[in-house]
């Protein structure tokens, strides 16, 4: 079993908006994957981005300058 490691967890509310954040990050090169949403989140589409948590927020930075979508960003461990 892995040990938990802190992560940054982005949610979104649709599966739209989580394929264009996909689409940003990778561009940008920013470390991450699309996850299902951990259960103790909620979303309205189920999809959430999971980061290392020293990349959240230039994650969150880039959404923003680019006026995607996203519904929350959260620090948790996974």
């Amino acid at each position: 079993m892995q040990k938990p490691e802190a992560r940054t967890v982005i949610t979104f509310h649709t599966t739209a908006e989580a394929m264009a954040a996909e689409r940003l990050f990778r561009e940008l090169a920013l470390p991450g994957k699309l996850i299902t949403v951990p259960r103790r989140l909620t979303s309205d589409c189920g999809l959430a981005w999971s980061a290392p948590a020293e990349a959240g927020g230039a994650a969150e930075e880039a959404l923003r300058q680019r006026s995607l979508g996203f519904d929350g960003v959260y620090a948790m461990e996974l």
